[in-house]
């Protein structure tokens, strides 16, 4: 009665994860422990992978460990790697397809970590099955066992019944498809009731109890053996196994319901029961005698019923009742399919706990940006401030108004502007700085064109594939798989486009003010001698009007430093938004990144945006006040030719100085962003690497699957037979199939006329015995037999245009090799010898069997 269904173990492909998990953590975390850390728990995870599905497993409960804790480290590791961009691939082979001769067996291919977690899931409940059909029965201890893991592998085949599409996202192989799994749940949870039905048994336990618990596995087999009829790809064994446990289980409800009825005294519904009991048995062993084992249970009943019929003859003569009219026994389940929650492992430990989820580091992302904006928009706002202040003063030509009141010498200011220029490299710094741009501008233009020439190469590919396998190029095509790859190539390509529109406004800038930038370049005497001299204007000097002006000029350059100061705090403010966004994780199941970043930034640069502000108000004011003062110098400046000459010079050297500045400043800008956006193209070009390979693995894959299927398709058609051999009769039994070729029909000899029928005998007289008759004239002369053997008369059928007969003397396939009859010459006129054997039918064309239809391995 102990037989019990088992499930095989799916087989992997070995897959290494230390590749790509590795590129992820190293070019998304500095170096430093956090790094170092997460690269040793990746090579623990491809070990505990090999350790889990590259070896074959014992029916021990340390293997299931092994594989739980697996499936639970996919789990965690889920949200923390973006498994979708990494392209790993994972391949699976069905577990109840063995393969053909001419081809492995049918196997799935999927860069899905959910289709691996599916594939192990279904492996923890294959395993659990076998550790529970090896368990002892005998004892309470493997009862208790077995039932255990038959409840844990019905909640594996349970949820991956739940889960399976959503997870693929496409068709599975059909050893996890919702419809087998399903049923695999339900065989699982009728095997773990019937060692239930076990234990009560062993433990004698009430047969009320017995009964209903055995009706309850009896319906539950029932419903296994519905949902199994029409899976082809289950084993051939699984469905008389079902038929066989269903009657057995319903015969032993009945036997102990009789049990329960003899104790109330209903001893013709206990004779009626056994009654059925007997037919149910009977069933079970006459068309499953093969797969289970029923002669001690048929023994049992059989006993009882003799027994019941005993007493109820001699004793009790109650009247035995239908099947029909019997009450229905209860039922009892003590069974449920285990829920499937990690971690399964008792023994589980997270290799990358210090790895935040990818729904974290996405959120981290979108606040860093959010805080870089914030930055760049209070930062630009100061610059923007101080370039319109010095576009003033240059425009006014101060301070170099107020130091060139002599009208002869170099304004102080305009010295410090040169010195600054010569110290920063001058026009040749500036001048290999535009140099360098197109090199790094094409430099990075060439990455982006490889990366993306691979994925049009490998999407052309598969174009071509799919038109020449239709239907059977079943995987996603890389048009749709390579959308955000393209879109992110596109956004890259706008950006460079930008970046040359911006460094063609920078050369024209600097070739506006090239001119004065190469005289501030020049030493002191030669500046001194380019710009014209002017009349003094000594009598200004000590004037409140000059006075005023130095003092708000002093008051600007202070806005000017503590704009400065403000710019430099503004860069080192640091906050880390990961505590609050993996305690918004834990509590919602979400994050609300947007409202969590606002309301930190809000707190962490309010008080410098109001100090921005009010440093900005305070720069209008004195500007609008400088502007008032220098009209009143203007005033009482002498003014002439030489001295305006003079003060447009001075106030294109200013201009010049701070253009200058912007421009390395830009230039600089610039450089770094070619260099930095280098390092985010070679990611995008190991990204578009890494998934055109993992493509071709698969595309190499599909491949070879089709050629296998291609190889067992039937390599010629079918044909019709000609109609002159459409009703020849098959050869005889016994005989040898003749290879096809061009079958002659032998031509059948004339009948000879029957002979009259013979004179009735005369009758004789004794005197006339003696004396010899001659012989009638009416009878045929005797027949000479011949004195050799003949060969067969030539067809009347010369066969198809221009084939020529064989002589007979080396035909191969004449007489003896196929059987064929001895066929004397025979004359016209002239009988057939007695006994001859009638002429053999010819062979027909051998019948071309009919075409399979090809089966298509999955992809």
């Amino acid at each position: 009665m102990a037989t019990f269904i088992s499930v095989p173990l799916k087989k992997s492909s070995e897959v290494d994860l230390v590749k790509p998990l590795s590129k992820f953590v190293t070019s998304t975390y500095p170096p430093g422990e956090e790094q170092t850390e997460s690269l040793r728990a990746v090579e623990e995870l491809n070990k505990l992978r090999k350790s889990a599905l590259g070896r074959p497993l014992d029916k021990h409960e340390s293997s299931l460990e092994i594989l739980l804790r697996y499936y639970d480290q996919l789990c965690a590791i889920e949200p923390k790697f973006p498994f979708t961009e990494l392209c790993l691939t994972f391949t699976w082979k069905d577990a109840f397809d063995k393969g053909s001769l001419f081809g492995g067996s049918v196997k799935l291919a999927l860069a899905s970590l959910g289709y691996e977690k599916t594939c192990v899931l279904f492996n923890v409940g294959a395993l659990a099955s076998q550790i529970a059909s090896e368990q002892n029965l005998d004892n309470d201890e493997g009862l208790k066992t077995a039932a255990k893991f038959y409840q844990l592998a019905s909640g594996a085949f349970a949820h991956i019944k739940d889960t399976v599409l959503s997870a693929l996202n496409r068709e599975p192989t059909m050893d996890i498809s919702p419809e087998t799994v399903g049923t695999l749940s339900q065989i699982m949870l009728s095997q773990a009731q019937e060692v239930f039905v076990l234990k009560a048994t062993a433990d004698k336990m009430k047969d009320a109890i017995v009964a209903k618990l055995a009706n309850q596995a009896a319906d539950y087999y029932g419903d296994a053996f519905k949902q199994c009829q029409y899976k082809e790809n289950l084993p051939k064994e699984v469905l008389p196994v079902l038929a066989a446990k269903h009657c057995m289980m319903q015969a032993t409800a009945e036997l102990h319901q009789s049990a329960l009825a003899n104790q109330k005294k209903k001893f013709g519904e206990e004779i009626t029961r056994l009654q059925h009991a007997t037919e149910l048995v009977k069933t079970a062993a006459s068309r499953y005698d093969e797969y289970v084992n029923v002669k001690d249970l048929s023994d049992k009943i059989s006993r009882a019923l003799t027994a019941a019929k005993k007493d109820n003859d001699f004793i009790y003569h109650d009247r035995v009742p239908e099947v029909k009219d019997l009450e229905h026994i209860g039922k009892a389940s003590l069974v449920k399919a285990t829920a499937i929650q990690t971690p399964l492992s008792q023994k589980f430990t997270d290799l990358f706990e210090k790895m935040v989820p990818m729904a974290v580091q996405q959120s981290m992302s979108a606040a860093n940006s959010r805080k870089a904006d914030t930055v760049n928009r209070l930062i630009g706002s100061m610059r923007e401030a101080t370039n319109l202040c010095n576009g003033v003063l240059a425009s006014l030509n101060l301070p170099a108004a107020l130091e060139d009141l002599s009208g002869d010498a170099v304004p102080q200011s305009i010295l410090e502007k040169s010195r600054a220029v010569v110290q920063q490299g001058g026009l040749q710094s500036i001048e290999q700085l535009i140099k360098d741009l197109p090199e790094l501008l094409q430099r990075n233009r060439e990455i982006l064109d490889e990366s993306l020439k691979m994925l049009d190469d490998e999407e052309t590919t598969d174009n071509e594939l799919r038109g020449k396998f239709n239907q059977r190029w079943s995987r996603t095509p890389s048009g749709d798989l390579y959308k955000p790859l393209r879109a992110e190539g596109n956004n890259f390509r706008n950006i460079l486009d930008k970046a040359v529109q911006a460094d063609q406004v920078v050369k024209e800038r600097y070739t506006a003010h090239c001119e004065m930038i190469a005289l501030l370049c020049k030493p002191e005497n030669e500046l001194c001698a380019a710009i014209p001299s002017a009349n003094p204007a000594k009598t200004l000097q000590g004037s409140e009007v000059v006075n005023v002006l130095r003092a708000q000029l002093a008051q600007l350059d202070e806005v000017k430093r503590e704009r400065e100061v403000l710019e430099g705090e503004v860069k080192s403010v640091t906050f880390d938004m990961t505590a609050k966004f993996l305690t918004a994780l834990a509590q919602d199941g979400a994050i609300n990144e947007e409202a969590l970043t606002t309301s930190e930034l809000d707190t962490r640069y309010g008080s410098h945006t109001q100090r921005v502000q009010q440093n900005l108000r305070r720069q209008e004011e004195l500007l609008s006040q400088i502007q008032v003062s220098h009209q009143e110098f203007s005033a009482l400046k002498q003014s002439n030719s030489e001295a305006n000459n003079r003060e447009e010079v001075l106030k294109k050297l200013a201009s010049a100085h701070d253009s200058y500045i912007e421009i390395s400043c830009n230039i600089k800008e610039g450089t770094k962003f070619y260099n930095d956006l280098t390092e985010i193209l070679l990611k995008f070009q190991n990204k578009c690497s890494d998934i055109v390979f993992a493509r071709k693995t698969e595309r190499d894959e599909l491949l070879k699957e089709l050629q296998q299927s291609i190889a067992r398709e039937p390599s010629a058609p079918s044909f019709n037979i000609p109609s002159y051999q459409s009703n020849t009769p098959a050869p005889a039994s016994g005989g040898p199939t003749p290879v096809p070729r061009t079958v002659f029909t032998q031509q059948q000899p004339q009948a000879k006329p029957q002979p009259p029928a013979r004179p009735p005998l005369p009758n004789i007289s004794p005197q006339a015995a003696s004396t010899p008759v001659a012989p009638s004239s009416t009878n045929p002369p005797p027949v000479a037999p011949p004195s050799q053997a003949q060969g067969p008369p030539y067809s009347t059928y010369q066969g198809y245009p221009g084939y020529y007969q064989m002589p007979m003397a080396y035909n191969p396939y004449a007489y003896g090799q196929f059987n064929m009859p001895y066929m004397p010459y025979q004359a016209q006129g002239q009988a057939g010898c007695p006994g001859a054997p009638p002429a053999q039918q010819p062979y027909p064309y051998p019948q071309q069997p009919p075409q399979q239809q090809p089966y298509y391995p999955q992809q």
